[in-house]
């Protein structure tokens, strides 16, 4: 344990009386500049203490502080479903879904309403109304930052891109066309297709292109644990694009969640369709939408119900299928446009051998010649490392056995 420094000592004055007077006069000077010297030491040390005395209180109070929220009991987050004439409240827990009869003080008896969330103690009984946010996994789904994506970036779907951009784009920029002609605009744009044709990347140009707030999810992330919470997150995303519009929301492998109903009686499937009809409201209730466009995308839209694709809700369902030949030579020289590729390389010849590819295979076409270059330690990509890729690619099985594409 350090000590503290000690105290200097007072300087002592000691007079010859033999001395003269400009000695004595020396002397007296020079006890002057030690007083001086100790009284500035003296001096540090306390604003050293002070300093010193500041933290330690605000640590004494920061403990008392830790040590009351210790000793105060937790909270729970609850819903208000009813006020009775007889000044009770029917709330729900959250998590559990138990629905209790409380009474609630006569301070916050006028402040609640129905559909208040509030804090509730372990006898239920309610200590605050909280406010009313956003889930912050709704929040956190909003696209703050637009993707690196353009529709000249997109190739072999051009009628697909006019179709979305009419769909989507033009209802919230030019408004005005629907109303001369005297018709509304889709309600939603459904893209379907094989995997990798470029349907998520439609979107992302949305979100680049649009001025539109742009807020996505997957399917799967609308699937929650508990009961309820899906069918709440689902309104909380359609809130926060209200709170946005014009906002597009986007719904990536909606068959998660939009999956043809059954008579499954499982707690899962119960909770999956419970979220499916908060979905199909929100999409087409009583309520109007606003400026809110959805689009939403999958490559399974036999497994999708048949709800979900009625007009008023996907007005439009545009198919997205692999690039025709004109498709993949566009394409490859999109994906190859940053990479060195020898002048005798003809993209409309290659283009006609990847029948069946999509836009993703042609980019993995594409990289993978590239590597085959840098193996060779060569900077030009020839067309003999494209076959070799084409090869690599198009055999059911990698060097390693895994499975990987089969055409």
């Amino acid at each position: 344990m350090s000590r503290s420094p000690s105290i200097p000592d007072r300087p002592r004055l000691d007079l010859d009386p033999e001395m003269s007077p400009a000695e004595r006069l020396s002397e007296l000077r020079k006890h002057f500049k030690r007083l001086l010297s100790v009284n500035e030491e003296l001096e540090t040390r306390l604003d050293e203490a002070t300093d010193q005395r500041s933290e330690l209180h605000e640590k004494v109070n920061h403990l008392k502080e830790r040590n009351e929220a210790l000793k105060t009991a937790a909270l729970y987050i609850a819903t208000v479903e009813e006020l009775t004439d007889d000044g009770n409240v029917v709330i729900k827990q959250h998590g559990n879904n138990q629905e209790v009869l409380t009474e609630v003080s006569p301070e916050l008896e006028d402040k609640l309403e129905s559909g208040d969330r509030v804090a509730i103690n372990e006898s239920f009984g309610i200590q605050q109304v909280l406010d009313d946010e956003t889930d912050a996994r709704a929040q956190a789904m909003e696209v703050s930052e637009s993707p690196d994506v353009i529709y000249d970036d997109i190739g072999g779907i051009d009628d697909q891109i006019t179709e979305v951009r009419e769909a989507v784009e033009d209802p919230i920029e030019n408004p005005e066309q629907f109303d001369t002609v005297g018709i509304e605009p889709p309600s939603g744009v459904l893209l379907h297709g094989p995997p990798g044709t470029g349907k998520t990347m439609l979107a992302k140009a949305v979100a680049n292109e649009s001025d539109a707030t742009f807020i996505k999810m997957t399917g799967s992330e609308l699937v929650q644990k508990f009961i309820g919470e899906g069918a709440r997150l689902v309104r909380d995303l359609f809130s926060l694009a209200a709170e946005r519009e014009p906002a597009v929301v986007f719904i990536d492998e909606i068959d998660a969640v939009a999956s043809k109903r059954t008579d499954s009686k499982t707690s899962g499937d119960a909770e999956v369709q419970r979220t499916m009809m908060q979905l199909l409201s929100e999409m087409d209730g009583f309520d109007e939408r606003g400026e809110i466009q959805l689009m939403a995308a999958t490559n399974r839209f036999d497994m999708l119900d048949e709800a979900l694709l009625r007009p008023g809700r996907f007005d439009r369902l545009i198919e997205v299928p692999k690039p025709n030949a004109e498709g993949r030579e566009r394409i490859l020289d999109i994906h190859s446009e940053e990479i060195n590729v020898a002048t005798d390389v003809d993209f409309a010849d290659l283009a006609a051998d990847l029948d069946g590819y999509s836009g993703a295979d042609i980019e993995s076409l594409v990289t993978e010649a590239g590597m085959f270059a840098i193996r060779d330690d060569r900077t030009t990509v020839t067309r003999e490392d494209i076959d070799d890729a084409h090869e690599k690619l198009d055999s059911n099985e990698t060097d390693d056995g895994v499975v990987r594409y089969r055409h």
